[in-house]
């Protein structure tokens, strides 16, 4: 079943999370730096396909609408032939990166950040890809910036694909799946696990697979990972990838923490969609002990889904953003928990791609679109980092190839304040703030 290899034979022990999903300074820091990162294009406007650029600047000028942030004149460029997958300390000082694909995909390596566009390469790296790919998919746990988990799916095929067992029939496909724990500070691979990951022998009969794993999260107890997946379904008989077929109701996979071993499927029966995000976090613990965590590619509209404490879905709780919002196929691409039950969430609707912003209360199951110049040319589809700063949310707004703001939202009186301009060029789009 699972090969195991332990690079360091410990793991650093982990306290009750204490980062964003727990804020305890209402007022934030005020001498942190403010990251914005900008995708370049590709070959198509909006692909970010052509790599990442970074900029800092003091909150004070984040908050200032006279202020004018060209990160694509100005900015430092991160490592990474496509899209960065960046994360930022708690204090702002350091970028952390994993290059994704090309020559140096799977590569780690941190930024300390002198304002501006001088970034500095420290002089330690550590490469993943030979474990979880040169395209891994990885976030940041809310552990005091200590611990980095990267996982892949590689490889899916039916149990009957070899040589030697093409005449038995067919049961079901299934990737080998990795998890790795990486030592942020000491920059290290602390260990990792792989295995295939079963579903019900019902759902594999019938094509179902987990094509992709993503934006993990550890429990309240500190004791488990949830991580969010991305199913697909196969044809048995001819082993093509279905593009439309009747959902599965969500599923994620828990595994014990910190040895990443004894995966277990846990399935929603409210939500019917993927919940691995795209590009960013895409489940929080709550101060209530909860784990909230949204739906993509919903067929009843995206979710947000609750886990309890005891890494059980409770189908008690039914959060319809379609319903809370009044629209059909609504649409997460990327959401941000921000305390005492509220969250904001970048989201489309009815197909079209132009991006919106809503104020979410989990408590009450309410959600409000925050009124903002929105443009047909907003699209969040890659966007990555939303900041948590106290009561304070930072968002990039700029329709692609378009000029737009930061923004800023209390998260407490839902006050809205536009801040420093974002100076953009054809094809490109801003998409984060770290």
């Amino acid at each position: 079943m699972a090969s195991a290899v332990v690079i360091a034979l410990s793991f650093s022990s982990c306290s009750k999370n204490d980062g964003p999903d727990n804020p305890s300074n209402p007022g934030g820091n005020p001498d942190r730096w403010i990251t914005v990162a900008g995708a370049l294009m590709g070959s198509d406007p909006g692909d970010g396909n052509g790599g990442t650029m970074v900029y800092a600047v003091s909150k004070e000028d984040a908050r200032n609408p006279e202020v004018s942030i060209n990160v694509y004149q100005d900015g430092f460029a991160v490592r990474s032939n496509r899209t960065a997958r960046l994360q930022s300390s708690e204090d702002g000082n350091t970028l952390f990166n994993i290059a994704y694909t090309g020559d140096n995909g799977g590569e780690f390596s941190r930024y300390h950040v002198n304002g501006g566009g001088s970034f500095t390469q420290e002089d330690v790296s550590v490469n993943i890809s030979q474990y979880a790919s040169t395209s891994p998919r990885w976030v940041k746990l809310f552990d005091g910036d200590q611990t980095g988990i990267a996982v892949n799916v590689a490889n899916i095929a039916a149990n009957n694909a070899g040589e030697n067992s093409a005449n038995e029939p067919f049961q079901y496909y299934r990737g080998t799946a990795t998890v790795l724990a990486l030592d942020l500070q000491e920059v290290l691979i602390k260990g990792y696990r792989q295995y295939q990951i079963p579903l019900t022998p019902e759902e594999e009969i019938q094509g179902h697979t987990i094509f992709r794993l993503d934006a993990p999260v550890l429990n309240q107890a500190g004791n488990k990972l949830i991580i969010g997946t991305w199913m697909q379904k196969r044809n048995p008989a001819t082993g093509q990838t279905e593009q439309n077929f009747e959902r599965l109701g969500s599923k994620s996979v828990v595994v014990d923490y910190p040895s990443l071993e004894n995966p277990t499927v846990i399935t929603s029966t409210v939500g019917f969609g993927d919940n691995s995000g795209y590009r960013s976090f895409n489940s929080f613990l709550a101060e209530d002990g909860s784990i909230y965590q949204a739906t993509q590619r919903d067929s009843k509209g995206s979710h947000i889904l609750r886990i309890t404490p005891e890494n059980e879905y409770d189908n008690s709780y039914n959060f319809s953003l379609d319903a809370a919002l009044g629209v059909q196929d609504a649409y997460v691409d990327c959401w941000r928990y921000a305390g005492n039950g509220i969250a904001y969430v970048l989201y489309t609707h009815g197909g079209s791609d132009q991006g919106y912003v809503a104020r979410l209360d989990l408590n009450t199951q309410t959600a409000t679109r925050v009124d903002l110049p929105y443009d047909p040319d907003l699209d969040f589809g890659q966007y990555q980092g939303i900041l948590v700063d106290g009561n304070e949310v930072y968002i990039a707004v700029t329709p692609t190839g378009k000029d737009g703001n930061i923004y800023i939202f209390n998260s407490e009186t839902g006050e809205v304040t536009q801040g420093a301009k974002l100076v953009n060029r054809t094809g490109n789009h801003y998409i984060g703030i770290f």
